[in-house]
């Protein structure tokens, strides 16, 4: 069987998703199209051998419609030979085409893929507003009749549910600016002229700070029909609103060597599962049980967790019910203290947990993310 490896990863620091943040100012595909550009040229990689462009975008409206992917491979000057599509699966839209990437490969469909994902959330936040007034119609009403909620409002419920205190999770975002703080990302991230830090990151956060924040998501309503929340939500808690573009090279292990590039890690399983689309956010523990499940790992063998960081709880939750060890949870922090630019998290994390895994001389690496609607997708990965 044709393995797939990853040649090599790369990603935008992570700008404040609002006007006057770091990136805010780009086209985004220009933005994504700056990374795809520096990746090929520090590989040194003809763009005429590669055989498709996948990307992830959540907002695929206004600046980020119409195939962002293939527009961001023509403004990267990638020959007009080279293919472009845009998947969405939420926030784990481009997890899913580093996914699509690495199986088409494996599946002998391609040689060479970059999976990528771009957002601009300064631009296009989460709100009915950008993305459509009613985006789910009549049938999901009907099946549904009590309504379903933002993503908020189900980080509210994960963390009544589970019993978690507003102390824990703060102290878990807490950590996450200060392990993030501590760590050397220069090898992953691309500057862009002087900006080359994640402008998200704050290393001065405390758990008393955090404590001083209003809750985000409060409504009056919806406390009546979900009594149990008692809304320890803030936006220390959460991930903040991010621009950001990122990008990882995908390739079969012969096609690396053919071209003398060294893979830094295969592919070896994928899951994806659907999740109670109320509660929404907690797909990643029963993805992460089919993923071992089909590995024959226990949670024991993997050496490193990316666990997406979209709100505390669903991590600190995922952490409770599949017993992974917090030490190996989000090692150089996560989204709440990184950014979680919706589109580019997948790959920006792809990429986080290549390098966790060569900085720690770990092996087995486990990427898994909650996504929008009730989804999840999780990925196994070997450093080489």
């Amino acid at each position: 069987m044709t393995t797939a490896v990853i040649v090599d990863t790369l990603r935008t620091a992570s700008g404040r998703g609002k006007a006057g943040g770091a990136l805010a100012h780009f086209h985004p595909v220009d933005l994504l199209a700056t990374v795809l550009k520096e990746l090929v040229a520090r590989n040194n990689l003809d763009p005429a051998l590669i055989d498709d462009v996948i990307a992830g975008c959540l907002a695929q409206v206004g600046e980020q419609s119409v195939n962002i992917a293939r527009n961001a491979a023509l403004a990267a000057g990638f020959p007009v030979t080279v293919p472009g599509t845009t998947v969405d699966r939420q926030c784990g839209s481009s997890q899913q085409a580093a996914t699509f990437a690495a199986q088409g490969i494996i599946a002998g469909s391609y040689d060479i893929v970059i999976a990528c994902g771009v957002e601009q959330m300064s631009k296009y936040p989460i709100n009915y507003a950008t993305l459509g007034q009613d985006p789910w119609g009549t049938f999901v009403h009907d099946r549904f009749p009590d309504g379903l909620v933002g993503q908020g409002i189900s980080a509210e419920l994960i963390a009544s549910r589970w019993n978690l205190s507003r102390e824990t999770l703060d102290e878990y975002s807490a950590r996450s600016h200060r392990l993030a703080a501590a760590s050397d990302f220069s090898r992953e991230i691309l500057p862009i002229g002087d900006f080359a830090v994640d402008e998200t990151l704050r290393p001065s956060t405390t758990v008393e700070g955090l404590g001083a924040l209003k809750p985000a998501f409060y409504d009056e309503e919806l406390g009546k029909r979900f009594p149990e929340i008692d809304w320890r939500i803030t936006p220390g808690n959460s991930s903040p609103l991010t621009d950001g573009a990122s990008a990882v090279l995908i390739m079969s292990e012969h096609k690396a060597a053919e071209l003398g590039l060294t893979p830094r890690a295969r592919f070896t399983n994928f899951a994806v599962v659907g999740s109670d689309p109320i509660e929404m956010l907690t797909g990643v523990i029963p993805a992460t049980r089919r993923i071992l499940s089909r590995a024959g790992l226990g949670i024991e063998d993997i050496d490193t967790f990316e666990v997406n960081e979209a709100f505390a709880p669903v991590v600190l939750a995922w952490q409770h019910d599949v017993g992974a060890d917090p030490e190996k949870v989000n090692p150089r922090g996560g989204a709440i203290a990184l950014g979680h630019a919706l589109g580019s998290s997948g790959t920006r994390l792809l990429g986080a947990m290549v390098n966790t895994l060569e900085q720690t001389g770990g092996r087995i690496g486990l990427q898994v993310m909650c996504e929008g609607g009730g989804m999840s997708n999780a990925t196994l990965i070997e450093r080489m």
